[in-house]
């Protein structure tokens, strides 16, 4: 074996320039493929950040039908006292759960005693939601990135619409489960960056204040939003989160909780699907170009070869060997396509990286990118493209295999 390498690397020698062409063209495919791969995936882990740990948590406990109504923030199909106890002693029991913060959720009229308009409110324990979506405070602009009772952090677009600034005095109107109308007044806090998606007008007060508006006098809310420690264990975590709250029924005999990752929240569940997508075609891009440019050369090679292959046919080499020798050459122009493109394509990340590029996302402006990839991604992009070599050369190495001796020597 040892020797059937020694002249497949000495014949891929003697044809430098098909060689060095092959091997390029190889080598800025896997190049492509994983620059695009680091760049799209960490966009992807950026959004997917910006969305869940500043606004909607990984995923979240409601009453069954909360999140088909969500719209119009029914206070009749909140969680009530017992059902909040039973979640909050499943998330403390579980090893996976890193933070969970109760929201009491509630839609009202905003005035500055001049202008009123609609808001949507997040009644929360600070320090618990702070820990939950901990890039919220991020988003807090002017002001203190706190809250406290008594103050409430409004969106940038009311603030401006309203011209309401820090410190000012409003007050907050709403409705109550009951049909009758309770208002408090509040001093503003904090203004923030509206989150883009769903929520991005939303508002935040202390939980007892929304309680007190809504004149409530039991543990009351309206969702459960959980961070993870291990994001990458959300559907399996999910999933046993469904297992154990699904013994709860109501009297009807219907599940009385449901368990939503961010993937059933929000929108942009859909564009990291289609940068899933296009990582996947650009990966059979990258197949299509190994296939055609190691069995193009492959199938030149045993054109230009047939007096040769002839010749060592006569002489007794078995077809089997013959056939080996023209896949190992197919399988070292891969592996030095392969290893050329990992060298060069972490090269590329590492100056993406150095340069420093910036771009917006939504309202959140001048993210710094990070291009990264794991090193399993770049070991899987590799394989396919030696496996795809080796494939290519197949057929070319098998019609030199069953080549006839006499034949083959006439050849001109």
């Amino acid at each position: 074996m040892l020797k059937l390498f020694k002249i497949a690397i000495r014949n891929l020698i003697r044809y430098r320039r098909r060689t060095l062409m092959t091997a390029s063209l190889i080598t800025i495919g896997v190049v492509f493929v994983l620059v695009f791969v680091s760049i799209a995936g960490s966009f992807k882990a950026m959004m997917i950040g910006q969305v869940t740990d500043s606004m909607l948590g990984h995923l979240q406990l409601h009453r069954k039908g909360y999140v088909a109504s969500i719209d119009t923030l029914p206070l009749n199909l909140n969680l009530k006292a017992p059902a909040c106890q039973k979640i909050s002693a499943l998330l403390d029991a579980s090893p996976q759960i890193e933070a969970y913060s109760p929201r009491l959720k509630f839609g009202g009229m905003f005035s500055n005693f001049t202008e009123t308009t609609n808001i949507r409110l997040n009644g929360v324990y600070p320090d618990r939601e702070f820990r939950t979506v901990p890039l919220l405070t991020d988003r807090i602009v002017e002001g203190k990135k706190t809250l406290a009772r008594g103050e409430i952090i409004i969106p940038i677009l009311l603030a401006k619409g309203l011209k309401v600034k820090v410190a000012d005095s409003v007050v907050v109107v709403a409705t109550n489960a009951d049909g009758s109308v309770n208002g408090k007044q509040f001093i503003v806090s904090g203004i923030m960056e509206s989150a883009t998606g769903p929520g991005g007008r939303d508002g935040y007060i202390h939980i007892e204040d929304a309680a007190e508006v809504l004149r409530i006098s039991e543990t009351e809310v309206s969702e459960v939003a959980v961070r993870l420690k291990d994001f990458n264990r959300l559907a399996a975590v999910a999933g046993d989160l469904n297992g154990k709250l699904s013994g709860e029924v109501n009297k009807a005999g219907q599940p009385l909780f449901e368990v939503h990752t961010w993937e059933q929240l929000s929108p942009f569940f859909t564009i990291a699907r289609m940068i899933d997508v296009m990582t996947f075609f650009i990966r059979i891009m990258l197949i299509a170009i190994v296939l055609i440019s190691i069995m193009n050369v492959m199938i030149m090679a045993v054109y230009e070869r047939i007096r040769e292959i002839g010749t060592i046919a006569a002489i007794g080499t078995l077809p089997g060997k013959i056939l080996s020798m023209f896949v190992i050459e197919g399988f070292c122009l891969g592996v030095v396509g392969a290893v050329l493109g990992a060298l060069v394509g972490g090269a590329l990340i590492g100056i993406v990286n150095l340069i420093g590029f910036r771009y917006n996302f939504g309202q959140q402006k001048g993210i710094l990118m990070r291009a990264s990839i794991e090193p399993l991604e770049i070991v899987v992009v590799s394989v396919i493209v030696i496996i795809v070599a080796v494939a290519a050369s197949l057929q070319p190495a098998f019609k030199a295999s069953r080549m006839d001796p006499i034949e083959a020597l006439r050849h001109v």
